[in-house]
């Protein structure tokens, strides 16, 4: 004979509050009923930006990012100032003091809307959620979240699975939009099966530089709306404020013109952003020379560095390159390509570029000066900002109306031209 534990378990998961599953059958689109669309807006800008407009009905929404970088404080703050919903917030890892602690230093700790829970059994979270009947669910984290169903501990990857499978079953089933916090490994990629990002609707990543007090929001998954967005928050001492014109912090205030900075004038989504490229050129001390980016595709560069080599005849195999993107930003845009190349020449000439100038256009491997997509939007937000010369592709001249622009735009076509025209 061997004896065999048996355990009841009186819910398993989240069920349905009819308590029976529901027959799926096909119908056609014009019948499926509408309302998925009707977004909640929060009185935080970048963070409707970057969900697409606000919080969709029924999603899974999963943040990401390093510990201490105010994952928890970001949605706590969007939970006080959504006053007109009530909003659940569980909490795996933190007590309940801890929480209105910090919504007390955040200046609202009256929030009657808001209500905290400390637990990680889902079963215990979903009774709760019978009861409350939440419009919006954050939990922090999914790591610490613990199903019955599964006999193994809190955070592991059948675990994780599992908890993120109920909790998408009661967003789907209830409407009811989810907000998952999540950890990240020590690469930088998030925490649990690679599944759990699938299985979301969106996910958010929410990065910054300790030593920078900016928060950069980005979408990297959204079924909603665009991957490219991002928001922008300075990290203060009573929480995360919103930057609205990210391009003053991202260009340093510089009382004298100095070799090697330039200013490019990139994309984000729909927001165009103003910022500044840095580069170092030196005699290399060892006989391998370095290279190095921060902010900056490493292997783009190495590229440019070539273009610069083959096209310009500069013998840069011998120099040390360092590249720095301004304000901890990281930037993937080929329209950075022209700045860049312009700011390395400016260190190896030891020759300042005018602080009203930026550059506006990507760089193919023959030297050729490529256009970029809406250039229109680059060149106002350079004029806004008080720039009094952009330099562009020439071919992105075609169908350009030039007279509505108060600020000076140079086509150029090749590296020679642009050589010739700065230096």
């Amino acid at each position: 004979m061997e004896e065999v534990i048996h355990q009841e378990k009186s819910e398993q998961g989240w069920q349905h509050p009819k308590g029976k599953k529901v027959d799926a059958k096909a119908v056609p689109i014009h019948e499926v009923p509408q309302g998925y669309e009707k977004r909640t807006a929060t009185p935080d800008h970048e963070f409707n930006r970057v969900l697409g407009g606000g919080i969709v009905p029924g999603s899974l929404v999963l943040l990401g990012g390093e510990p201490g970088i105010g994952k928890s404080t970001l949605m706590l703050q969007i939970a006080l100032a959504l006053t007109d919903q009530k909003i659940l917030y569980l909490s795996g890892e933190e007590s309940i003091n801890q929480i209105r602690m910090r919504a007390a230093r955040l200046g609202m700790s009256q929030a009657p809307h808001l209500y905290l829970m400390a637990e990680t059994n889902t079963d215990a979270v979903f009774r709760q959620t019978r009861t409350l009947r939440p419009d919006l669910l954050i939990v922090d984290s999914v790591q610490t979240l613990q199903s019955e169903l599964l006999d193994s501990a809190a955070g592991s990857i059948s675990q994780i699975r599992e908890c993120a499978g109920e909790m998408q079953r009661f967003a789907k089933d209830t409407r009811t939009p989810v907000f998952l916090i999540g950890h990240i490994t020590k690469d930088g990629t998030l925490a649990g099966p690679k599944l759990l990002e699938h299985m979301v609707d969106t996910v958010v990543q929410f990065e910054g530089d300790r030593n920078y007090g900016y928060r950069i929001l980005r979408s990297v998954k959204n079924r909603y709306g665009s991957t490219s967005e991002l928001g922008i928050y300075e990290m203060q001492n009573n929480g995360l404020r919103e930057v609205s014109n990210p391009s003053e912090i991202l260009l340093s205030q510089r009382d004298e013109n100095l070799s090697g900075v330039t200013v490019s004038a990139t994309l984000e989504g729909m927001r165009p952003l103003l910022i500044e490229v840095q580069a170092l050129v030196s005699n290399s001390s060892y006989g391998t020379p370095q290279r190095t980016a921060n902010g900056f595709d490493l292997r783009r560069m190495n590229m440019l560095l070539a273009v610069i080599e083959k096209r310009l005849g500069f013998r840069l195999g011998t120099k040390d390159v360092f590249v720095n993107i301004a304000g901890g930003l990281r930037i993937n845009e080929p329209a950075t390509d022209l700045a860049l190349i312009c700011a390395i020449l400016s260190s190896h000439e030891d020759t300042a570029i005018p602080q009203n100038v930026c550059f506006a256009a990507e760089t193919g491997l023959s030297g050729e000066i490529r256009p970029v997509v809406r250039v229109e939007n680059r060149i106002s937000e350079a004029e806004k900002l008080g720039f009094k010369k952009v330099y562009v592709s020439r071919y992105n001249m075609k169908g350009l109306d030039t007279s509505r622009f108060g600020i000076e735009i140079v086509p150029v076509g090749t590296l020679e031209e642009i050589y010739r025209l700065l230096f």
